[in-house]
């Protein structure tokens, strides 16, 4: 095939991105077009070819064995584009900004505090941070990267990176240990997990009951709470980490692990390009250092 035979790039991308998503409504969506927009051009691009792309199966498509062969090409080929736009950007001295949605107590309790330590050592990426929980809107509100616990359904167009296992423990002032371990404490726990103490006590029955469980909104205002002395946290060790070193807080009974994780997620691409490297890098070695 001769370079001006090959198809537009407008039909490859809006055939890359249902293949990628597993819908033509959700390419749509990604591509901001309508529906019938990018079906128009799946369409075209079949004929142009000769050849089918995909084929139905039950209410939804599935690629044909030549569809899988081109969208792996173009999986490699919109990589390396990526690859190269990010490299030439570095080289002309542009930043190149990344949006990192993160959960609202990750980021207020363990993210920000690191974040001056990341645009000191990489002052060529302009990063925005994002809060927001579960579901992450990729395309609609411009994020490149999310931070999150995997206790939730994933599409398959999403990319999941390790970052930590989750931890949970009790937290408390130095000053309310022996109230713990007398049993005359308040026991503080987060609506967001609401079953988190009765969870951690059924698998500790040798450790007294408290007095009685007082629920805040979110984990971040339960660790706040416990450093002022108001009650004992249900804390997951991400969340009172900086605390535990500096001795705000003490832990005597360790954290357990939950059965669950934190991930770095993005949406389509097999692998990360560029400043995304660079991030996802800088996540891994402080999740190392400080939730080991």
């Amino acid at each position: 095939m001769n370079r001006a035979d090959i198809p537009s790039l407008d039909d490859l991308r809006a055939f890359e991105a249902t293949a990628r998503l597993g819908s033509v409504r959700l390419a749509a969506e990604h591509l901001a077009l309508t529906h019938g927009a990018v079906s128009r051009r799946i369409t075209k691009l079949s004929e142009d070819l000769g050849f089918r792309l995909f084929e139905k199966s039950g209410r939804g498509l599935r690629l044909t064995s030549a569809g899988q062969t081109l969208n792996l090409t173009l999986g490699r080929f919109f990589g390396e584009l990526a690859a190269t736009v990010e490299t030439l950007r570095a080289a002309s001295g542009q930043q190149r900004t990344l949006v990192l949605s993160c959960e609202p107590s990750v980021a207020m309790r363990w993210l920000i505090p690191r974040l001056g330590a990341f645009q000191g050592a990489h002052p060529h990426i302009a990063l925005h941070l994002s809060v927001g929980g579960g579901d992450v809107e990729f395309h609609r509100d411009r994020i490149d990267l999310a931070i999150r616990r995997l206790d939730f359904a994933m599409p398959p167009s999403w990319r999941v990176q390790h970052l930590f296992t989750e931890r949970v423990g009790p937290v408390m002032s130095p000053k309310l240990t022996p109230s713990f371990k007398r049993g005359e404490y308040i026991a503080l726990g987060s609506k967001t997990r609401a079953k988190a103490w009765t969870q951690w006590l059924e698998a500790h029955p040798a450790v007294p009951r408290p007095t009685e469980i007082r629920y805040f909104d979110h984990h971040f205002l339960i660790v706040e709470a416990a450093c002022a002395g108001l009650g004992v946290a249900m804390s997951p060790l991400v969340l009172a980490s900086d605390d535990l070193e500096k001795k705000r807080l003490v832990g005597p009974l360790g954290f357990d692990t939950d059965g669950s994780h934190y991930g770095l997620i993005w949406q389509g691409r097999t692998e990360l390009v560029g400043a995304e490297i660079e991030l996802a890098d800088w996540l891994k070695t402080e999740c190392s250092r400080s939730l080991a």
